[in-house]
């Protein structure tokens, strides 16, 4: 074993998935930097390193000092403290305040910092609320430090050294050897298999009853992810046993236990994660209550208000559209669907216009922030997101609920195909008995991305008043966007002429790598020059994947190159953040009130502080750089993601490349997220595959089930 000791001047390359990491050192008795290389998680610009590990020439690089375990000390240069204050360690205190501090306190500087912090108001430009971030900043590194060390002996990857401290404080080490798969649960990163990794590094038997517990609780919760509300228990057992790499025996015998515990609900031969259950029997219940309620709604006449509307509005409504009228006025709890071109916001102006004609309070909601937008600007009244009306906070949960209702006599919902069962469930548990229930949606769109079907289940049930207009009116059929959308619904393929005045167009090309330099030329500027927009608040590129040359990922690296050429960055976890960019969140993030598929700016990023600032529709959120992994890049986002949106130009790569994703269900949503422009860039093949696959992965739920069944029993 070889010894070397020094400061480290460089991190050359630092891979945060694993800690590897490269970095250049100065040590005394070489003239050149030294290059250290191995696990060294945590390093920073200016640490004093001891380091244990053996000398190795690289045929490559040249001489190299390979790290087998390391201490850190504290600096004690002038040079070497300002350098390590300055590497973005102490958050408050960056390259220029590094600076100043070390220039006045000079060799003192580090136990001014750890043992008279308030002394650095000495210095020009620090505050008392700076000295508040420096000193929680210097002693939560110190904690860290100790985390980073013990989870890289654990084989963790560090990068969530941060959000374990974050979640458990002091007691993260004693937490994470107690159960090592609590991680799974309550971390957002890490998933079974690396807590399982770390289990296995702390002496946990492969055959331990906790592993096989946590496993099949991870099985299930994965299973949501694809849209699932519970699981068949020979799935169960088939897909556990896969993961898990244990006897048959073991996994029934755990999900005994887990059923006996009530850490998961069998229901016949389904099991369910307790809150799956739950919300599914919950919403079925409250539908059905609210069917059985009375309204304090009378409207007599109604012919006479539709003619009166009509002749106000300058609109004649057709037969299908007076219906759907009529079905809301003498509906408790109705839907009302249709693509495209077939009336379904005039028809929700009309059956507003009606029930206010008799005085009655609204409330008006959708699943996301820009759905909700423009719902509002359609009908000129208050919208929000559903977590908003619900006025839901982290710390109170949902303050609007059964004992705390909503205060209005007719409720409208609309994209309501994106609203997964535990939504829908807090939304309902919330409705009064009076409460007239409008959900307004797409069947033919893609379903929630969270678990459930709702919208589907709800309309399969045959419970409710399904009001589903399916004429497309004049207007709308010159649209090509509309008449095409209408055509893939159908299983044909859309017209691909495309006309100069038109809005489809359709470019030919095979070749990924031409596919995308085509996207990046009409992004930059065939289209802002044509159309007079903006290349990234009005173009949005939709995918069918996230992988691939034409993929959601390499898509977005190319165009933040060609798009954002700012220079103010931060780098996390591999990504790099500009000002400027177009990001989006992809968690739900309560604390915050932003939520997954959420579409924002970055408008500052605060290099000193590690702070990121985002826009996201009229609210700022503040991020620091240990959650920016809750953001990526959005200048290309996957089809998925798109639900609930509208963009005025949308530009969509089909090609073979995707193949496991073309469906006709995808390239229908696709089209239709476009408002002014659609243009398809791939091939014919790709989009016949789309337009033939209309095999849609079922998704277990129970729900239209349970509304039958609770219908019956209340007749």
């Amino acid at each position: 074993m070889d010894f070397l000791s020094g400061v480290v001047e460089r991190i050359t390359f630092a891979n945060e998935e694993n800690g590897f990491s490269v970095i250049k050192i100065k040590s005394k008795g070489f003239t050149d930097l030294v290059t250290v290389v191995g696990n060294l998680a945590g390093i920073n610009v200016g640490s004093v390193i001891k380091l244990n590990g053996q000398w190795k020439n690289n045929s490559k690089f040249g001489k190299q000092f390979a790290v087998e375990s390391y201490s850190e000390e504290v600096p004690a240069t002038i040079y070497g403290i300002e350098k390590y204050l300055g590497s973005g360690l102490i958050k408050g205190i960056g390259p220029k305040f590094a600076k100043s501090i070390v220039r006045y306190f000079k060799e003192n500087t580090i136990e001014i910092i750890e043992n008279e912090p308030r002394r650095l108001l000495e210095v020009e430009g620090i505050g008392n609320k700076r000295i508040e971030i420096i000193i929680n900043a210097w002693n939560d590194q110190k904690e860290i430090k100790n985390v980073m060390i013990f989870l890289q002996s654990a084989g963790v990857s560090t990068t969530y050294a941060v959000k374990i401290y974050k979640q458990y404080g002091a007691d993260s080490i004693k937490l994470v050897k107690e159960n090592p798969y609590r991680l799974a649960d309550d971390i957002w990163g890490i998933g079974f298999k690396t807590a399982d990794k770390i289990a296995e590094q702390l002496g946990f038997e492969r055959n331990s009853p906790e592993r096989a517990q946590a496993g099949i609780v991870y099985c299930l919760n994965d299973l949501t992810n694809d849209g699932h509300c519970y699981s068949n228990k020979e799935a169960l057992i088939c897909v556990s046993k896969e993961i898990l790499d244990v006897e048959e025996v073991l996994i029934e015998n755990s999900i005994n236990f887990l059923i006996e515990t009530k850490k998961v609900i069998v229901d016949e031969d389904r099991i369910y994660l307790p809150v799956f259950y739950h919300c599914e029997v919950g919403v079925a219940k409250k539908i059905i209550e609210i069917l059985d309620g009375k309204s304090n709604i009378v409207i007599s006449d109604l012919d006479s208000i539709i003619k009166s509307v009509q002749y106000r509005n300058r609109i004649h409504f057709d037969e299908q559209q007076v219906l759907a009228i009529k079905s809301a006025v003498s509906s408790k709890f109705m839907v009302l669907t249709g693509g495209p071109g077939t009336g379904k916001t005039t028809t929700t102006m009309a059956i507003i216009s009606v029930f206010l004609n008799v005085g009655a309070r609204f409330c008006l909601a959708a699943p996301t922030g820009r759905a909700a937008k423009r719902l509002s600007e359609t009908t000129k009244m208050e919208a929000k997101t559903i977590h908003r009306l619900l006025e839901y906070s982290p710390a109170e949960g949902y303050k609007k609920n059964e004992k705390n209702v909503l205060n209005c006599d007719v409720l409208i919902i609309d994209e309501s195909s994106m609203i997964d069962i535990i939504l829908m469930y807090n939304l309902l548990k919330a409705i009064s008995g009076e409460t007239i229930v409008i959900l307004i949606g797409d069947i033919d769109q893609l379903p929630s991305v969270g678990p459930g079907n709702v919208l589907k289940d709800v309309i399969n049930s045959e419970v409710l008043n399904v009001a589903k207009l399916e004429k497309i009116f004049r207007q709308a059929a010159n649209s090509e966007i509309i008449t095409n959308a209408h055509r893939i619904n159908k299983g044909f393929l859309p017209y691909l002429k495309s006309r100069k005045d038109g809005d489809f167009f359709f470019i030919e090309e095979e070749d990924p790598i031409k596919i995308k330099e085509i996207i990046s030329d009409l992004c930059k500027n065939r289209l802002p020059n044509y159309y007079g927009v903006d290349p990234i608040d009005d173009i949005q590129v939709l995918c069918p994947m996230q992988r691939g040359e034409i993929g959601v990922i390499s898509l977005n690296a190319t165009l933040q190159e060609n798009l954002n050429d700012n220079n103010v960055k931060i780098s996390y976890m591999g990504n790099t953040y500009k000002k400027y960019d177009k990001v989006m969140q992809i968690k739900n993030n309560y604390d915050k009130n932003v939520f997954n598929g959420d579409i924002g700016r970055i408008i500052n990023i605060d290099l000193e502080d590690k702070k990121v600032v985002t826009q996201f529709d009229d609210k700022e959120v503040i991020y620091d750089s240990t959650e920016l992994d809750e953001l990526i890049l959005s200048y290309a986002a996957t089809i998925h993601k798109s639900q609930g949106s509208e963009f005025k130009i949308v530009v969509a790569p089909f090609s073979t490349q995707h193949f496991m994703m073309l469906q006709r269900n995808l390239l229908y949503t696709c089209v239709t997220r476009a408002k002014k422009i659609f243009v398809l860039i791939g091939t014919v093949k790709a989009l016949s595959i789309a337009v033939s696959n209309n095999k849609v992965l079922k998704r277990n739920t129970r729900l239209s089930e349970r509304l039958k069944n609770e219908k019956e029993l209340s007749t």
